[in-house]
């Protein structure tokens, strides 16, 4: 069974930081592309950061150069280094795993962790 947690979100005020990890069980880690999305009240879910199985990264533009994505395949988890927080940043923050195999795309979703920056 494919279990994605996500953990480490919480309350901050604005200019902190925060690190959300994302751990994985059930998948082959390795060869997965992981992603962090996030979504505010009331609004579309966005893209937040994505690191793929090369561990290549690339970012939302409302998080770059503030936000760092980085995995530890050893250890099956994917984090997310939040810094200079802002109140726009308040949302649930999701991670993901997806693959390309054989020509079928599998896609599994964490439960979330809320992030809430103060003002």
């Amino acid at each position: 069974q494919v279990q994605l947690v996500e953990s480490g979100g919480g309350l901050v005020q604005a200019g902190g930081s925060l690190r959300p990890c994302c751990s994985a069980a059930g998948i082959i880690f390795s060869i997965n592309d992981i992603c962090w999305y996030r979504q505010a009240a009331g609004k579309q879910r966005e893209l937040v950061a994505v690191i793929s199985s090369g561990g290549g990264t690339n970012y939302g533009d409302s998080v770059k150069g503030r936000f760092t994505i980085s995995r530890d395949n050893a250890k099956n988890t994917v984090s997310l280094q939040m810094n200079s927080l802002k109140p726009e940043d308040t949302a649930d923050y999701y991670c993901t795993a997806s693959l390309v195999l054989l020509g079928r795309r599998s896609e599994y979703w964490g439960q979330g962790t809320q992030v809430t920056v103060s003002s």
